[in-house]
C-alpha cells in the first residue's frame, strides 16, 4: 500500500490523437474518431444517492475500483487544515469489524493492491484486484465508508507520520515551501489557500470530535461516485454495490463552498529566503475552472509552451539564453477558478530579474502573435499520445471516466474529448494566452539564498517576505 496527497489534481489532458510531424513542415493530424467503448460503459444511482459507472473490459481478469469522494483540502476551514489529507491514512486505519491494516492484508492476500490520494477538491480510493476477489472489496469499501474506527491510540500516530509528511513534503523541500508560499499569497479568501497537507499547527490540534464530524459529513455515500472498469458487468457491478453500498444510510449533502474569490488588484510578490544551490521563481496566474470552455486551450497552450525540450520556453530560456535549468507548468483545474503555474529551476548566480523579464517578453510575444502551426500540432500530438497511453489500462479508465464525471459533470464527454482538442485552433491558443498571461492576476514567488552575511554564526531559519 502506497499513499499520497497531491498539491493539485488536474483533469487529465483529454487529446487528440495525430500524426508526427516535421519540424518545418507539420502534417496535420487525421480527424480523430469518438472514443470507442461508450456502448460498455454503464451507469445507476443507489438509493442512498451514490453513483455507480461500470466499464465492462474483458481483456485481463482484473478490476479496478475508483471510489471519488468530493472533498478535500477546498472543504476545509481554518483550525481544521489536512484533515481531508488525514483521513486518507485513516480510511486504511481499521473499522469496528477490522484491525488497523486489516484493509491492506486482506487485499493482498487475494492477489490486490490499493493507493489513495488527495487534492484541494477530491480523495481519491483506488482498488486493483483480480476479478475473483470483487465480494471482498465490496465489503471492505462497505465497512470503511460505515464503520471507520476513531481509535486515539492510531490517531495520534497517523498524526506523527501526517507531520512527518509534511516536513519532507513542504518544510524541507524547497520546491514545496515555494509551491506552498505562491498558493497561500495567491488566495486571499478561498480555501484553495490551505496547503492539502494542512498547516503545522492544525495538524497537531484535530480533535477526535473533529474527525467524526468531518467523516460524517464527507464521507456519505451520495458524496461519493464508484467507478468500476475491468472484468465486470454493470449487472454484476450494480448488484455488488447494492448489497454492501445501498445500505448505507444517506447524509444531508456537505455544506457548499460559497466563497469566492474576490478579483485580484494587482501583482502579488512573495520572497522565500533558504539555503538553496539552484534558486526557483514560481509565477501563478488566475485561471478558470475545470469545466471551463477555455481549458483545452489552456492546456494545449502550456504544453506548447514548456512539455519538452523543444518546447518554446524550454527552448528559450535553457538552450539559447542559458538562464534556467528546467522550466515546466501546471494547469490547477479544480471545481472553482484556480491557477496556472509557470515553474522554472534557475542556476546558481543567475541574475532573477533578468530572467523574468525574459519570460515576461516571451509570453507578450505569445499572447500578441500566438502560436505556431508547428507548436499547436506538436502540442496536439504530445497530449494525445498521454490520453490514448492512460485509455490502455484499466486504472487509466477509472481515472479518466472519474474526473470527467466528477469535475466536468458527465462520464460521456471523456469519449468526444479528442475531437474537442481537435477542434482547438491557434486563435483559441492566443486568447487563451491572453485570458491567463495578465500581470494583474498574478503571484510571483522567488526561492533563493538569504544574503551571505545572514549565515553567519547559526544558519538564519528560513522566512518569507509578500508583497502585495
Amino acid at each position: 500500500m502506497a499513499h499520497s496527497f497531491v498539491r493539485f489534481v488536474s483533469v487529465v489532458c483529454l487529446l487528440t490523437a495525430g500524426l508526427a510531424f516535421a519540424a518545418t513542415k507539420p502534417v496535420k493530424p487525421a480527424a480523430p474518431a469518438r472514443v470507442p467503448g461508450l456502448e460498455q460503459v454503464q451507469s445507476t444511482t443507489l438509493a442512498n444517492g451514490m453513483k455507480v459507472i461500470v466499464w465492462t473490459d474483458r481483456d485481463i481478469p482484473n478490476v479496478a475500483l475508483y471510489n471519488w469522494v468530493r472533498v478535500g483540502s477546498r472543504n476545509e476551514v481554518p483550525g481544521i487544515t489536512g484533515l481531508a489529507h488525514f483521513f486518507e491514512h485513516m480510511m486504511f486505519n481499521g473499522t469496528s469489524k477490522r484491525t488497523p491494516g486489516e484493509f491492506d492484508r486482506s487485499m493482498e492476500a487475494q492477489g490486490g493492491a490499493n493507493n489513495a490520494y488527495t487534492s484541494d477538491d477530491v480523495t481519491v480510493y483506488q482498488d486493483w484486484i483480480p476479478r475473483s476477489a470483487l465480494d471482498l472489496v465490496f465489503d471492505l469499501e462497505g465497512d470503511r465508508l460505515a464503520n471507520l474506527s476513531f481509535d486515539p491510540k492510531v490517531i495520534e500516530s497517523e498524526r506523527g507520520v501526517v507531520y512527518s509528511e509534511r516536513r519532507l513534503r513542504s518544510e524541507d523541500s524547497n520546491e514545496g515551501m515555494l509551491y506552498e508560499q505562491v498558493q497561500a499569497t495567491a488566495f486571499v479568501a478561498h480555501p484553495y489557500q490551505n496547503p492539502t497537507v494542512g498547516w503545522p499547527a492544525d495538524i497537531q490540534g484535530w480533535k477526535v470530535e473533529d474527525l467524526q464530524h468531518f467523516y460524517k459529513t464527507n464521507y456519505a455515500p451520495n458524496n461519493c461516485t464508484l467507478i468500476l472498469v475491468g472484468d465486470i458487468s454493470a449487472e454484476e457491478g450494480f448488484a455488488f454495490a447494492k448489497k454492501y453500498l445501498e445500505p448505507i444510510p444517506k447524509q444531508d449533502p456537505p455544506p457548499p463552498v460559497r466563497t469566492t474569490e474576490p478579483e485580484q488588484m494587482g501583482e502579488k510578490r512573495v520572497l522565500v529566503e533558504r539555503e538553496s544551490q539552484t534558486p526557483l521563481l514560481y509565477v501563478a496566474y488566475k485561471s478558470p475552472a475545470a469545466n471551463d470552455p477555455q481549458g483545452p486551450a489552456i492546456n494545449l497552450l502550456i504544453s506548447a509552451l514548456t512539455e519538452g525540450n523543444s518546447s518554446r520556453l524550454h527552448r528559450l530560456l535553457v538552450e539559447e539564453k542559458k538562464i534556467a535549468i528546467n522550466v515546466s507548468a501546471h494547469f490547477m483545474e479544480g471545481f472553482d477558478p484556480g491557477l496556472t503555474w509557470l515553474m522554472l529551476t534557475l542556476p546558481e548566480g543567475v541574475n532573477i530579474p533578468a530572467v523574468e523579464a525574459a519570460l515576461d517578453a516571451a509570453l507578450a510575444d505569445v499572447v500578441a502573435k500566438g502560436v505556431t502551426d508547428a507548436e499547436l500540432a506538436r502540442a496536439k500530438n504530445l497530449n494525445a499520445s498521454t490520453f490514448w497511453k492512460q485509455l490502455a489500462t484499466i486504472d487509466g479508465k477509472a481515472g479518466l471516466l472519474g474526473a470527467h464525471e466528477v469535475f466536468e459533470g458527465d462520464y460521456r464527454k471523456l469519449f468526444d474529448s479528442p475531437a474537442t482538442y481537435d477542434k482547438v485552433t491557434r486563435e483559441d491558443l492566443q486568447k487563451a494566452a491572453a485570458l491567463v498571461f495578465r500581470n494583474e492576476r498574478r503571484t510571483v514567488g522567488v526561492l533563493t539564498s538569504p544574503p551571505a552575511k545572514e549565515l553567519s554564526g547559526t544558519e538564519a531559519p528560513a522566512s518569507a517576505e509578500v508583497k502585495k
